[in-house]
């Protein structure tokens, strides 16, 4: 495998993947070690991310704890909303059309966790229904802007505070979907917008396992 080191733009560890088509964004100042095959989907970190301590509401108005809930859990970890126009349905699709291709043992110990950039546009009613046209397995998480944008600094994920440009709702944000294994509750892997079902099919059953894609 290649080594390459990278100064981020929206998600430490993104050496070619940029924000969404969403919007732009501000530079961080992250930096961190990734290795990847240049025929693979994912970018394997060299230091795993460990996982947000974001306490949000889910789709039924619940506190969900995102940590507690997903431990011991393989888990794919995307921020985005509900009216982006193109990364958000698509990232959101192809994971879907992934879980579809896996055994029902291996569906059930997934979790796919979708926290929206754009909480005043996304209750939990509307992300209920958003994200039930795909699975309705995905967990949807709202909240605090405040308090999402700090937990997706914590990976090096870019958000912007949505705003309204031309009577519709923008939100720049990074669109990067962290997998994180089941043995020790990291991310060691990130994929971007332009991973494709079948990448995710393949790749889902080594995450579920908690091996490296």
């Amino acid at each position: 495998m290649r080594t390459t080191t990278v100064l981020a733009t929206a998600l430490t560890a993104a050496a070619a993947l940029t924000l969404s088509a969403c919007g732009g964004g501000e530079d961080s100042q992250s930096v961190a070690e990734v290795s990847a095959g240049p025929t693979k989907a994912a970018t394997v970190l060299d230091k795993p991310f460990d996982k947000p301590d974001l306490v949000l509401t889910d789709t039924h108005g619940k506190k969900f704890d995102l940590i507690e809930e997903t431990k011991g859990r393989p888990t794919l970890l995307y921020f985005g909303y509900t009216h982006c126009p193109d990364a958000c349905p698509l990232t959101m699709s192809n994971i879907a059309i992934a879980v579809r291709q896996l055994s029902p043992a291996e569906q059930k110990q997934l979790r796919v966790v979708f926290v929206t950039s754009d909480p005043q546009q996304d209750t939990p009613e509307r992300l209920g229904a958003w994200l039930s046209q795909n699975d309705k397995s995905f967990i949807g998480l709202t909240g605090d802007f405040d308090t999402i944008q700090a937990g997706a600094r914590t990976l090096g994920i870019y958000l912007d505070k949505p705003k309204k440009e031309h009577g519709t709702w923008v939100s720049s944000h990074s669109a990067q979907v962290l997998a994180y294994s089941p043995k020790d509750g990291k991310a060691h892997a990130l994929y971007g917008e332009d991973t494709t079902a079948g990448e995710y099919a393949k790749d889902l059953p080594k995450i579920i396992k908690g091996r490296n894609p």
